[in-house]
């Protein structure tokens, strides 16, 4: 399935507003770290797949650059579990 372009801009907003990742107590949501154009972009090429299956791997496939770039890690590791369910409400009516 592809998105086009507006839409691919509807779910970065979708994600920007809702999506979190969290460091210690700290929430920092996707669109003010800037990754949910990225995550949007990852989750587009898959949402043929569903969209549990497509939040999943998207989260995998997108690499956060951690201390200038020095460590990189999967988005999905900076996600907490229950960001997880919502992604996958977002993505629903993509799917």
């Amino acid at each position: 399935m592809t998105l086009s372009a507006p839409e691919i801009e509807e779910l970065s907003q979708a994600i920007a507003d809702r999506i979190y990742i969290q460091v210690a107590a700290w929430h920092l949501y996707l669109g003010d770290a800037g990754l949910a154009q990225t995550l949007a972009i990852e989750c587009a090429a898959r949402l043929d797949q569903g969209a549990a299956i497509c939040a999943r791997q998207g989260l995998e496939a997108v690499q956060v650059p951690i201390g200038a770039g020095a460590t990189r890690l999967p988005l999905a590791r900076l996600v907490p579990a229950g960001q997880l369910r919502d992604l996958e409400d977002v993505l629903q009516p993509f799917c």
